[in-house]
Parts: C-alpha cells; structure tokens; sequence
C-alpha cells in the first residue's frame, strides 16, 4: 500500500552532528539531533538544532497520559503510579504489579490491548522463552500503561473496550492533559507501538511539560513526580539508564521514548529533552548526558550524578566482542 510522502520535522531537518561512532580512533558514522534546555518559565535556555520542530515523543509521554489519569481519577500510587509512567523491563515484579492494578479494578490480563511481546530485558526475556511462553500483552513493556488506562475507564464508566480509539473519552482527556501540561496544542496524532494513540508536540514543548513536573509540589503532578522518584525500578527496570538516572540525581524526573527520545525535568523547574534524527537509540542517552554535564549537574555539590552519568554514557563500540571504541557526544 503506497503512501504520500509526509513533510519531516525541522527537528529532524535542521539535525546537526550531535555524535560520534568512533571505532579504533576512527569515526565510523555520525548521529544528527535536536535538544532543548528549558528554563523554569518555560523559556528556551540552550538550544541545540531547532527544537521547535515536532516531534513524537513516544514513551516519554508517558508521565502526562499518567497525569490524565490521575486527574480524572486513578487512585494508584507509589509503585503502581510509577508503573503507569514506565516502559518496564518486563521482571517478575513489573509482572505482578501490573497484575494488581488490573485485579483492583476488576480485571484481568485479557483486558490489555497491547501488543503482545517478550520481555524487554534481556534476563527476563532468555527466561520467558526458555519457559515456552509465546509473546502476550503483560510481558510487553507499556503494559503498566494499559492497566493504568483501563483502570481509569472502570473509575470513570467508560467503555474498556474501546479504549485506545483516538475519540475515547480517555484518549481526549490525554489530549488535553498534554496541551495543558506543555503548553501547545498536539498535532499529528499516530498509532505508538503498543496501540495506544501518540500525539505529535515540539521538543520544546516536551521539554518544558517535563520542568512543571519536577518542579510541582503539590496536586496530581506531583503525585507523578513523588511515585517516579520513590520508585524508578517500576519506570524502567534493575539494570535501565533511566532508573540509575532518576535515583542517582535528587529531584530529577526522567522518561525515555522509543526511537531515541529522552526527557528530564529538574527540581528547580528546567526542563531538557533530545530528539536522535535517525533514531538510534545509541546515541540518546550519551547526547542527553553531555546535555546534562552542559548545564552543571556534574557539578561537586551532587555527587549521586556520577553513577547516573556513566550509565547514560556507557555506549561501547565492539570489535570481537571486546570494546575498540565508543559513542560520544560532539557540538553539545
């Protein structure tokens, strides 16, 4: 089936060299991409490429479609909130909280509508297929998502079974939520990878959704923020840079999205987010860390960054199996 060709984004276009693969002292290929630093008002403080271009921020709108929820009355928290904001890795314990938050609403995993998959961590996964267990929607990495989704239906008397249709009334409170939270009206709506509908926003504005988060202290935001900080292997998992990020930098708050998005808000209300042009997930995390070194948090006074920060820059190039090179930031 053919398609019209779609316009692409000035965050993809305008795209400068944001990385480098380098192999044996030699760079290998390049990484273009975007990035943004918001301050607390929502202006831009650096910005890398041009970050008022849309894109779709995929797993790192997680947090607001949680938000949504929480405002129109999914009672879950802690853990359970934390969950509804992850990508998880699909451990045993992702496993059975998703279980509780369908059980709590009078459901069951034949309830979920997303796509059927292994589990994302590699452990987890070699043992579910080892065991002889097909691909289903618990073991996919947005189920926490979709139980917090059908969860918020039951509270609310809304169809469950028709939940992900753009028109739901949960879909458009999400909508809302996002426009309301980041400032901008989303634009192009598209189907993400686990069903669910995704809303197209400027980096910008992805960035400053993610500051009012961090820095909210009060209200549902902060229900969000408080669950993602007290609880970052639910949003990731034991061995995910974003959980060694999120523990490691007091205050933070951080989401990362399919290909190569990634967002943090700050206590103190700053917002960053990056956007990889071509995808890669590679280089996402070393550019955000080089964003994040750019504005100070290497800084002596926060030394928890150290270990968030080699997580985020541990992208080795192999030879043989053994490491010859890396992935590095450049122009940041």
């Amino acid at each position: 089936m053919s398609h019209p060709p779609a316009s692409a984004s000035p965050a993809l276009t305008a795209a400068p060299v944001v990385a480098h693969v380098v192999r044996g002292g030699f760079v290998e290929s390049v990484h273009h991409g975007t990035a943004v630093v918001t301050a607390p008002d929502g202006s831009v403080e650096l910005a890398i490429g041009d970050p008022e271009g849309a894109v779709l921020p995929r797993s790192s709108s997680k947090p607001f479609q949680a938000l949504a929820m929480v405002r129109h009355g999914l009672a879950t928290d802690g853990r359970l909130l934390s969950l509804a904001c992850s990508s998880h890795s699909g451990e045993d314990f992702h496993l059975e909280a998703v279980r509780e938050i369908l059980e709590g609403a009078g459901l069951s995993e034949t309830d979920l509508q997303n796509t059927p998959d292994y589990p994302y961590d590699e452990a987890a996964r070699t043992a579910w297929i080892t065991s002889g267990s097909p691909k289903q929607s618990i073991a996919q990495n947005c189920s926490g998502k979709h139980a917090s989704m059908l969860a918020t239906c039951v509270v609310n008397g809304w169809d469950p079974a028709t939940y992900r249709d753009p028109a739901h009334p949960l879909q458009a409170a999400i909508m809302e939520t996002i426009a309301d939270v980041t400032g901008a009206q989303p634009g192009a709506v598209a189907v993400d990878g686990c069903g669910a509908p995704i809303h197209a926003i400027p980096l910008t504005a992805l960035s400053r959704g993610f500051g009012r988060l961090a820095a909210a202290i009060d209200g549902p935001e902060a229900r969000i923020t408080r669950a993602i900080r007290a609880f970052p292997e639910y949003l990731g998992g034991t061995t995910r840079d974003v959980t060694a990020l999120v523990r490691g930098v007091d205050g933070l708050v951080a989401k990362d999205g399919a290909e190569a998005v990634y967002a943090v808000g700050l206590a103190d209300g700053r917002g960053v987010a990056v956007k990889i042009a071509d995808g890669s997930p590679r280089a996402r995390s070393v550019v955000l860390a080089a964003v994040l070194r750019r504005i100070g948090l290497e800084a002596p006074e926060v030394p928890a960054t150290v270990d968030a920060f080699a997580a985020l820059e541990h992208a080795p190039v192999l030879g043989h199996g053994q490491p010859v090179g890396s992935v590095v930031a450049v122009g940041v």
